[in-house]
């Protein structure tokens, strides 16, 4: 299984807003949508995708089962109760949220719990989401005869993640980069002002074309309709290798996401 390159994401969408920006992200072409138990969007979600007239079948379609569901007890039972506010029988990906399962339940129990979920059809792919490389290997007896597809992590241009990049390469793990713009930050970078201004586009679509040069997935989310078409335009967008390196030589290790209950980073 090959993810699409370009995905929408909808954390911190809620309700008609979050209805609202997946309907016209599916109508502008996406056909890759990421969400999550915890955003408390599925329904939402479910029903944009059931009211866009696409075939469930050319839809990826992501979702994450959070941390006080990763023990045994709860984890497939909370993964149909997803695909019940999603309306569909399966999800293409399943995504172990965070590495903070809850106390009396390891990661390796969790990752045994997402195998299970696969082999009982809940999904056709299984990964994990802000993993580290010690985690990573931590798991790897849970993972016989089913590899993982993706490890979703933070990746900007002032975060890089360079070590734990080179990891999932070697390890044929696809990288998918979340929080592309730094939630906003790096748009007002000079750096990518300069080299959106040389190709005519957007600082957003700049940023794109980074993460397609760096074979990276990525979701950026929005709620406007003009953004949401202009940041799928960025996949056809192709920086010179002099601004690829520019951009790289921002990263500054500038972590976003930094729950309380995250791991320790590489």
């Amino acid at each position: 299984m090959k993810i699409p390159a370009m995905g929408f994401g909808t954390f911190r969408l809620e309700g008609d807003v979050a209805y609202q920006s997946v309907l016209t992200a599916l109508r502008a072409g996406y056909r890759h949508i990421d969400t999550a138990q915890i955003y408390g969007n599925e329904v939402e979600v479910g029903k944009a995708i059931a009211d866009s007239g696409i075939a469930r079948s050319e839809i990826f379609l992501t979702t994450k089962v959070w941390n006080d569901n990763l023990s045994q007890e709860k984890f497939v039972t909370s993964v149909k109760t997803s695909l019940n506010k999603l309306a569909s029988d399966y999800v293409d990906l399943l995504l172990i949220h965070w590495p903070a399962p809850p106390k009396g339940t390891s990661l390796l129990d969790a990752t045994q719990s997402l195998v299970k979920a696969k082999e009982q059809g809940l999904t056709r792919a299984i990964g994990v989401s802000n993993f580290t490389i010690a985690q990573l290997e931590a798991i790897k007896p849970a993972l016989t005869d089913t590899p993982l597809l993706t490890n979703q992590v933070e990746v900007h241009p002032y975060l890089t993640n360079l070590k734990l990049r080179a990891y999932c390469q070697q390890h044929n793990i696809t990288v998918t980069g979340y929080m592309p713009f730094a939630v906003g930050k790096v748009l007002k970078d000079p750096v990518v002002t300069s080299i959106a201004k040389a190709h005519n586009c957007t600082p957003a679509q700049a940023i794109i074309a980074w993460t397609q040069a760096n074979h990276l997935i990525t979701i950026p989310s929005s709620t406007k309709a003009k953004n949401i078409e202009a940041n799928l335009a960025g996949l056809s967008i192709k920086l010179t290798s002099t601004q690829l390196a520019a951009i790289d030589q921002l990263n500054c290790n500038e972590r976003i996401a930094t729950p309380d209950f995250s791991p320790e980073w590489d």
